[in-house]
């Protein structure tokens, strides 16, 4: 179960860091354009959140059945350690700030009825999750499709 959860982990991302980057820049467009907003765009929004909220939920698991991570937490200079302190506390927390990024954003702009607002909220909650998400990833560690 780790292994499979592991690799979900890894590689959910990928598909999470593309459509939000590709949402943040849509609704970042059609915001400076002021174009109407759609039910492609509704989708767009919906789509990125649930991968988000999955993304969320394999890491959450897996942060309480990770060796690496029960390793980092009983570390006896976890916060003085950069590796230790990255895997116990500043990733997950990061990350549970950027899903909450997207998930406020996506929320707010379904109760806006003026569409240039709808995508200016999109754009800038998603964008700022976007950020938060890419500053801590472990990059050294990450699998990639080129290695």
């Amino acid at each position: 179960m780790y292994t499979g959860l592991k690799h979900l982990h890894s590689f959910w991302p990928y598909l999470l860091l593309s459509l939000t980057l590709i949402a943040g820049l849509v609704f970042l467009s059609k915001w400076f354009r002021k174009k109407p907003f759609n039910a492609g765009d509704k989708k767009l929004a919906l789509f990125t959140l649930i991968a988000a909220h999955l993304q969320f939920v394999f890491g959450l698991i897996l942060y309480f059945v990770s060796p690496v991570v029960k390793a980092a937490l009983h570390a006896p200079d976890m916060m003085s350690d950069p590796t230790s302190r990255l895997y116990a506390v500043e990733h997950i927390a990061t990350m549970i700030i950027a899903v909450a990024l997207i998930t406020i954003g996506y929320s707010r702009a379904k109760r806006i009825d003026d569409a240039t607002k709808k995508h200016k909220t999109l754009a800038i909650f998603f964008l700022l999750g976007l950020v938060l998400m890419l500053s801590r990833i472990p990059w050294t560690v990450w699998p990639s499709f080129m290695a």
